[in-house]
């Protein structure tokens, strides 16, 4: 079947299909009359494979690691044991972050109600973010830097 086809029964975009043939995590046979790739039910288990592994949060590194184990004849298994285990104590504070967060934006929301909008007068950008006491960023942690060390 072709990329579009493929796509189809896998119900993914064709650009989706290519990424991962791009990525390694298809290997396409070329029909020899016209070069185009050619797919097989294989690859849509194999698509399938990745939709859900994708699901899971797994990278596509990681996806790439499973399935080598599996293309070798090794359970991949005890790997996706290990991989979530490592990956689930990352998110659950990840998801401590975001709701800090959160509760900064809704505090915020809540000092910035009755307060006047400003114009920047070389002194002062943004009145609103400017009032925002340095004390409740610090308490609840600053985003910036693992902003830019997640980028």
């Amino acid at each position: 079947m072709k990329v579009s086809e493929l796509a189809r029964r896998a119900g993914v975009t064709a650009e989706t299909v290519r990424h991962y043939t791009r990525e390694g995590l298809l290997a396409p046979e070329r029909d020899p009359d016209n070069g185009y790739q050619r797919y097989d039910g294989t690859d849509l288990e194999r698509l399938s494979f990745i939709q859900r592994s994708r699901t899971l949060g797994f990278s596509v590194a990681e996806i790439r690691q499973i399935l080598e184990h599996a293309d070798h004849g090794d359970s991949p298994c005890p790997l996706v044991r290990d991989l979530m285990a490592e990956r689930l104590p990352e998110i659950r504070a990840r998801i401590r972050e975001l709701e800090a967060l959160a509760s900064r934006m809704e505090q915020a929301l809540d000092a910035w109600a009755d307060m006047p909008d400003g114009t920047p007068d070389g002194h002062s950008l943004c009145r609103l973010i400017e009032s925002f006491p340095a004390s409740l960023e610090s308490e609840n942690g600053s985003t910036s830097s693992r902003q830019e060390t997640s980028s």
